[in-house]
């Protein structure tokens, strides 16, 4: 069964300025969230809210600053799904963990060397 992607990050040297540029150039809004330096983003109307996003502080997976946007696929079942990435070629970069409140996640890298994330929501678990 195929998985959507269901939330995608934007990170950033210079929040304030990637901010500015994503509320002129396209009209998003940007609500803080959790930890310092952490904005939730909304791209469209309350009618239509489109996929759900955050910009934050730049992160590096494996050394390698993130750059362009992470998405992040909704998944049933966790441990499948890392099990899959594996078996698959990917690998593993961030074991799972909990973010209270939210759900289960997985960082991991595709065998073309992106970053990606697999969560399991709560109302999955």
């Amino acid at each position: 069964m195929p998985n959507n992607i269901s939330h995608f990050s934007i990170h950033a040297d210079n929040l304030p300025r990637a901010r500015k540029f994503y509320e002129d150039a396209f009209g998003w809004k940007f609500t803080p969230w959790g930890p310092p330096d952490f904005f939730l983003i909304a791209t469209g109307p309350e009618e239509d809210p489109g996929i759900h996003g955050a910009l934050q502080t730049r992160a590096s997976h494996d050394g390698t600053p993130m750059i362009g946007f992470e998405c992040t696929i909704s998944v049933d079942d966790i441990d499948a799904a890392a099990a899959a990435v594996e078996s698959n070629g990917g690998q593993i970069t961030v074991p799972k963990f909990k973010i209270p409140t939210v759900g289960t996640l997985i960082q991991f890298k595709d065998p073309e060397g992106n970053f990606v994330c697999a969560m399991q929501y709560e109302s999955n678990q």
